[in-house]
């Protein structure tokens, strides 16, 4: 177990400090002549939630995908938890166990129930026996409010519901890290809320999250700093208060003044 931070949970960045779970440093990716993240640096510190926002095409999948190594770099270092992210092979799987990952589309299992999807990593993976993984699925079902549904098959479920079986399914593997890419941007907006509550329970709950959305008022309401990236660059790196009412750059300016025109 983890010693408790006995510091409140807030979004001052000063007060929240865990020592830093992930570092990134230097990292390049080109797809072909396009360079898609350029000398990216940057840490998240341990029970920190940041929030990564940007236009469309401005890199900000591509650097979370790359923090499990779902998207190769061209160069630089990536280090969770103290160990370099390795290339591939079984290392790699093990890390990819510390680090859950919650995607746009939920991507489960369509022909396993929704209680199977939660269980099977811990089966496989952990070496959970089937009991005691379903006792704690169920846990973690009715934490994300979808207990009720453990039986069915994902179609079955609306998306919201789906997504947050998704957030279970992450959870279920006692990650350190759980990475979020645009976790709500294929639900229809009366889905969005759900999905949203049960991030800022995790949130207060102390999970590390780095979560790309274009929910605006997720960031404000959760996170200890935000990201904002443009044309494959960090632009700024601020706390959500000082970014929402005082952005620095011209691109943030402009970001914002279309983003909170609708």
């Amino acid at each position: 177990m983890e010693p408790i931070d006995p510091t409140p949970a807030t979004s001052n960045i000063t007060v929240r400090r865990g020592e830093p779970l992930v570092v990134v440093k230097d990292i390049n990716k080109h797809y072909g002549e396009l360079h898609v993240l350029k000398g990216i640096n940057a840490t998240v510190n341990r029970g920190e939630v940041v929030v990564v926002i940007g236009p469309s095409g401005s890199g900000k999948s591509t650097l979370c995908r790359a923090i499990n190594r779902l998207e190769t770099i061209d160069d630089g270092v990536i280090t969770i938890d103290g160990v370099k992210l390795p290339a591939e092979g079984r290392a790699l799987a093990t890390l990819r166990a510390d680090v859950g990952m919650v995607f746009q589309a939920f991507n489960l299992f369509a022909h396993k129930t929704v209680l199977e999807n939660v269980t099977l990593g811990p089966i496989k993976v952990r070496g959970l026996s089937k009991a005691d993984a379903e006792k704690k699925a169920m846990a973690l079902l009715e934490r994300v409010g979808v207990a009720n549904q453990a039986k069915k098959m994902p179609a079955q479920l609306s998306g919201g519901q789906q997504q947050r079986v998704a957030i279970a399914r992450a959870l279920a593997m006692e990650p350190k890290l759980i990475l979020l890419d645009e976790p709500t941007s294929a639900l229809d907006p009366e889905m969005i809320n759900e999905v949203l509550e049960v991030m800022v329970d995790l949130a207060n709950d102390g999970m590390t999250m780095i979560v790309v959305t274009h929910e605006m008022g997720f960031a404000r309401k959760a996170a200890d700093r935000v990201i904002f990236m443009a044309e494959g660059e960090i632009v700024e790196e601020t706390t959500p208060e000082e970014f929402f009412t005082n952005p620095q750059s011209t691109r943030a300016k402009d970001f914002l003044s279309k983003i909170l025109a609708h």
